[in-house]
């Protein structure tokens, strides 16, 4: 039995909304290549219209797992995660998504960083996020050795080139809330991940990415893995207006929203 990375001081945050057969699976194999290669902390938060209790049945105990009634059929993730930070203990988390694998030493370069104070948010991966392909993500399936993927990369298709952001960071809880968190702007799937970045950047924090490939779990994909015109057009109108921003507004209006937060938690 490998031994596991201690990361007890990190909590992975996955927030999920079962829209397809394909993403329960992919949430089961991102679980246990996490248990398997960390000893750490895990959360779910599932949202949708029912709660059917699939989650529950394969998730080991000592994984947090909450439900939240939803019937909007868009789903908020940037709302969702808000919340999990609210119930994070741990000085580091990261927000990983349901189809993610990242191979561990990596993610323990990504931690590292933040834990001597040299960043203060991380990428565990750089210049390439992978597509595994449905058959590639099988063979995962079968075997559950990330190493597989690793010796298929070159089979792969190439997301979001040349620059991905998406699918993992991991931040400084503390810096994380300063910064403001997830922009609740960001309604539905998409761009949130590159406008956290200029955010970061333009606040003058400190953020690194660790070489190295990302995987991405293929899966169908349903509404809330796909772009709605209408949303984004706003949600690109607020890229552009967080990237045209001084430092000092930027700075004062994360203050307010950060005000707002405490009065209405």
């Amino acid at each position: 039995m490998v031994e596991k990375y201690n990361l007890k001081d990190v909590t992975f945050l996955i927030q999920v909304q079962l829209d397809s057969i394909d993403r329960l699976v992919n949430l089961k194999m991102v679980i246990n290549f996490l248990q398997e290669n960390f000893d750490t902390n895990i959360q779910i938060l599932e949202a949708g219209h029912f709660n059917n209790g699939l989650i529950q049945q394969f998730i080991p105990r000592n994984i947090s797992y909450r439900f939240i009634e939803d019937y909007d059929p868009v789903y908020y993730r940037t709302l969702y995660i808000n919340k999990m930070v609210d119930n994070c203990k741990t000085p580091f988390l990261s927000v990983w998504e349901t189809d993610i694998v990242v191979p561990p030493e990596q993610v323990i370069a990504a931690v590292e960083m933040l834990r001597n104070n040299s960043a203060d948010f991380t990428s565990p991966y750089e210049k390439k996020a992978l597509d595994t392909s449905f058959l590639i993500r099988q063979l995962f399936y079968e075997n559950q050795d990330w190493k597989l993927l690793d010796k298929h990369q070159n089979k792969m298709k190439k997301m979001y080139p040349p620059n991905p952001v998406g699918g993992a960071f991991f931040a400084n809880k503390l810096k994380y809330i300063e910064a403001g968190m997830e922009n609740l702007f960001f309604y539905g799937w998409g761009i949130e991940d590159g406008e956290r970045i200029i955010r970061w950047k333009k606040l003058g924090y400190k953020y690194e990415r660790v070489q190295g490939n990302l995987y991405h779990l293929t899966h169908t994909r349903m509404q809330n893995s796909t772009h709605n015109a209408k949303q984004r057009s706003y949600k690109l109108s607020e890229l552009n207006r967080i990237r045209n921003m001084t430092k000092e507004e930027l700075l004062n209006e994360t203050t307010h929203s950060k005000k707002n937060m405490i009065c209405n938690h």
